[in-house]
């Protein structure tokens, strides 16, 4: 009796573990957490907009532009993508989502404000007017009758047809896909002056010294400002915080001088 009573304990006592490590077993392992995927930013421009961005001997992108905005993307802890897109389609593209930001040489302007959330101005530029070495003109007046090339979509556009007493004037004014097309249709006479953004301008007509001339004479005093969707205000905020940040610690200017031999950062 007492043997049969130990076996029916033992069996109980077997029973009972294995229901506990049946219990322990089925209780849910908690999984490693996942590494959060970086965050990307993508950022559209004109990748022939030298010296803000365009690409080099080898087909890469660089720039002053270039450079500001993956510095950026370093203290935001995101990925920079840039996506070149055609400029004039700019606005679209944004609107779009195709794109987050716009940033290369991005003009502030009115009526870009109603469709771009701006950041403060980070650099100042001129719309400046080039002719060639031996050309005649040599001030605005001398632009009547004339063929005046800009980029289509750039803010060349709206200053010279501001100015309305040279917009009536001109003969024609012909818009290019960009400014390396409109400087050789320049050179071969096929245009008569070129309007087009300074820091632009001069460092191209750099490159071949003797060949053509700046007028004194310009279409006005602009700001370059990094540009959002209207609503994207989070971005905004970021992006104004750092931008500010680097101009404070001498990050800007450390790259503004990069390209053009000084700190041209606006404060």
């Amino acid at each position: 009796m007492k043997k049969q009573f130990f076996i029916v304990i033992a069996g109980l006592m077997a029973v009972a573990l294995l229901g506990a490590c049946s219990k322990k077993d089925e209780t849910p392992v908690a999984a490693a957490p996942a590494t959060a995927a970086a965050r990307t930013i993508v950022i559209g421009l004109d990748d022939n907009f030298a010296p803000m961005g365009f690409r080099d001997e080898k087909g890469e992108l660089v720039g002053f532009d270039i450079d500001l905005a993956k510095e950026t993307g370093k203290r935001l802890g995101a990925e920079v993508t840039f996506k070149p897109i055609d400029w004039n389609a700019k606005e679209a593209e944004l609107k779009g989502k195709r794109i987050d930001v716009l940033w290369n040489g991005l003009t502030i302007t009115e009526e870009r404000k109603a469709n771009i959330l701006f950041t403060a101005p980070y650099l100042e530029n001129h719309q400046i007017v080039i002719v060639t070495e031996k050309s005649p003109i040599k001030a605005k007046a001398d632009l009547a009758g004339k063929v005046l090339g800009v980029q289509d979509g750039s803010s060349a556009v709206d200053a010279v047809q501001k100015d309305v007493d040279a917009a009536k004037s001109i003969k024609e004014l012909k818009k290019f896909g960009d400014n390396v097309t409109a400087l050789m249709d320049l050179s071969a006479g096929r245009l008569d002056a070129l309007v087009v953004d300074e820091i632009v301008g001069r460092y191209y007509i750099a490159k071949k010294p003797g060949e053509y001339r700046v007028l004194d004479e310009n279409f006005g005093t602009e700001d370059y400002g990094v540009g959002t969707r209207t609503d994207d205000l989070e971005l905004m905020a970021e992006l104004e915080k750092v931008l500010n940040d680097m101009k404070a610690d001498g990050a800007a200017g450390a790259i503004s001088t990069k390209w053009f031999g000084s700190d041209i950062i606006k404060k």
